[in-house]
C-alpha cells in the first residue's frame, strides 16, 4: 500500500463513526491490495474467465461496505475480510456454473457469461471450498489461518494481529492446516 496502514485504519474508524466522505478517502489506499488480492484469488482460474480480477475487487468492496462498519478493527482486518468474500464470490459463481451443467435453472444473467466461457476448474474451485468447510468443522481457527493467508494474501504477522493470535501460533497452525488440506486434495 502507498500509504499507512495507520492511515488505513483510522478511515475505517471514521467509518465507524458514520463519516461518509471516509469511504471515498479509503478506497485508493485499499484498491491496489485489494487488486492484489483479486489477482491472488484468480491466479488458478482459467483465461477469459467471465469475472475479471477489477470486477472481483468492485463486487467485494461494495459489499463490504455495505456491511456495519462496528467491527472494523484495523487493515489486516479489512483485507482478510475482502479475500475470504472475494473466495466465497469465485465460489458462487462456480456453483452457478455446475448449476447450469446439471440443467438447475440459473439467473438470465449468468446463463449468459457461462455460455460465452469455455472450460474452467469449477470441479476444483468446488473440492477446495469443501475441504475448507471440513477444515473449518474440525479446526475453526486453522480455517480462518488459509482463507486470510491463502485467500486474504495476509503475512503472518499481520494474521496474527487481525486474528489476536501470536505470530508463532500463525505459523504453526498454517503448516498443519497446509498439509492436512494436501493430504485431502491428493485424494
Amino acid at each position: 500500500m502507498t500509504d499507512s496502514r495507520g492511515e488505513v485504519t483510522a478511515l475505517l474508524g471514521e467509518l465507524k463513526l458514520g463519516r461518509k466522505d471516509a469511504l471515498e478517502r479509503l478506497m485508493p489506499l485499499v484498491y491496489r491490495e485489494l487488486r492484489r488480492v483479486a489477482g491472488r484469488c484468480m491466479r488458478d482460474e482459467r483465461p477469459g474467465h467471465t469475472l475479471q480480477p477489477t470486477a472481483l475487487v468492485h463486487e467485494a468492496f461494495l459489499r463490504l461496505v455495505g456491511q456495519d462498519h462496528a467491527d472494523w478493527q484495523n487493515r489486516a482486518q479489512f483485507v482478510g475480510v475482502a479475500g475470504q468474500l472475494m473466495r466465497r464470490l469465485l465460489v458462487d459463481h462456480a456453483r452457478g456454473r455446475h448449476a447450469l451443467k446439471r440443467g438447475i435453472p440459473v439467473t438470465l444473467n449468468e446463463e449468459i457469461c457461462n455460455r460465452a466461457a469455455g472450460a474452467d476448474q469449477t470441479e476444483e474451485i468446488l473440492a477446495v471450498d469443501e475441504i475448507l468447510a471440513r477444515l473449518a468443522e474440525l479446526d475453526p481457527q486453522q480455517a480462518r489461518i488459509v482463507e486470510l493467508r491463502y485467500f486474504g494474501g495476509l503475512s503472518v504477522e499481520e494474521t496474527a494481529e487481525a486474528m489476536a493470535i501470536s505470530p508463532r501460533t500463525v505459523k504453526r497452525d498454517w503448516a498443519m492446516a497446509k498439509g492436512w488440506m494436501k493430504g485431502q486434495l491428493q485424494r
